[in-house]
């Protein structure tokens, strides 16, 4: 069946829908006040962040560039379809005076950002307090050959992959992703991680690697760096996944008595992994969730706003609450207790990132030293989000 009639398919499916919601003639039901008491914003001062005048913006002002980038050309009313709503128009007038004002130092930028931001310290459920945790670009030896030693598939975005969304057929309804593929011309829940390792979906493969683990590491993360036995290097970036619900390798290993609390860092993880060869493929295989990539001659790894990450810089967080594109004032500490009071962009998403007050602080690009850093980061933290001031307020 081609593309043009599963298109078709789904259409008059979403069209019956839609004129059964229109003959009810039902009102919209107002948000309960669990709803609403779930996300508030508190007006602050730049005097509360701290470490506010000690901060290096400097290393943000590439990213900034690159979110401003992506933002001007950013039509898509999804990409901002957050509950703290930010307004886009505005903010791109700001990005266009940065551009025109050539900042290249920290002292110009941070009084960039006070001119134009107002922050706000963002609460969840009642509470500032949430769950810090980070997350980095993975590392792994493949070859653009089938061989003994690189047998195990790095796939692609598969050909019978269908996506679509509810609200560009009916703008009354809340936008939300559907992904599925077709059976007897009904649209049913895409392959599983099991089934997908054992052949079943039409993915293309883009490399072989030599373990599957690093691959499965490499699906956690998001991206990776590839050795190629040719001694070239390849990034490999997030392309789709197979809309399955994300379990973590770690709540599964504790839950069968595997692993101990105290190991369930991902630098640990992966070591048992790799000793424990069969049974650590079922435990795997036990996340359903499949991320398929695609080759990157990025600079960085891509995260889900559409630019290169920046390490130190970059959060990923649940887009239902935050916008991506938004600057956080993030307050937190790193894996050793180490303060991290700084200014970051909201540019990518994660499977467990859940909540309004919830982040994943991405790292970098490395192999042992990263992964354990990254892997050991559990913290209790907070942020502040910063708005584009009203006239009124300037």
């Amino acid at each position: 069946m081609n593309r043009v009639l599963y298109i078709l398919i789904l259409m008059f499916l979403l069209y019956a829908c839609g004129e059964k919601q229109e003959k009810k003639e039902m009102p919209q039901p107002e948000p309960s006040a669990e709803q609403t008491a779930a996300l508030e914003l508190r007006p602050a001062g730049f005097s509360e962040l701290k470490n506010w005048r000690r901060d290096n913006m400097a290393e943000l002002l590439k990213a900034f560039a690159a979110t401003c980038r992506r933002l001007e050309k950013e039509n898509s009313r999804y990409l901002f379809d957050a509950e703290i709503k930010l307004p886009t128009a505005q903010y791109q007038k700001i990005c266009r005076g940065f551009a025109a004002r050539g900042i290249q130092n920290s002292r110009d930028f941070r009084l960039f950002i006070e001119q134009n931001f107002q922050p706000w310290l963002v609460i969840g459920n009642g509470s500032e307090k949430g769950k810090f945790t980070a997350y980095y670009e993975s590392a792994l030896n493949a070859s653009f050959h089938k061989t003994d030693k690189y047998k195990y598939p790095v796939y692609g975005r598969p050909d019978d992959l269908i996506e679509f969304n509810i609200a560009d057929f009916d703008d009354r309804q809340k936008p939300k992703r559907y992904v599925g593929r077709l059976q007897n011309n009904r649209l049913i829940p895409y392959y599983t991680r099991a089934e997908i390792e054992a052949g079943a979906g039409n993915a293309p493969v883009l490399l072989w690697g030599d373990d599957p683990v690093d691959i499965y590491v490499m699906q956690i993360q998001g991206s990776a760096v590839a050795d190629l036995d040719n001694g070239t290097q390849v990034r490999i970036g997030y392309a789709d996944n197979n809309g399955h619900t994300f379990k973590g390798i770690g709540s599964i290993l504790l839950s069968k008595g595997l692993i101990k609390p105290g190991e369930a860092s991902m630098g640990k993880i992966k070591k048992w992994l790799k000793q424990n060869g069969q049974t650590a493929l079922e435990n795997m295989a036990e996340n359903k969730r499949f991320v398929f990539h695609r080759l990157s001659a990025a600079e960085g790894p891509v995260g889900a706003l559409g630019v290169p990450l920046s390490a130190g810089r970059s959060l990923a967080v649940d887009k239902h609450y935050i916008p991506l594109g938004s600057l956080l004032w993030l307050e937190t500490n790193g894996p050793d207790g180490e303060p991290i009071e700084k200014l970051v962009i909201a540019q990518d998403i994660g499977g467990a990132i859940k909540g309004a007050v919830r982040g994943d602080y991405f790292w970098g690009s490395g192999k042992d030293e990263v992964l354990d850093n990254a892997g050991r980061m559990n913290s209790e933290g907070r942020y502040f989000i910063l708005l584009p001031r009203t006239p009124e307020v300037r």
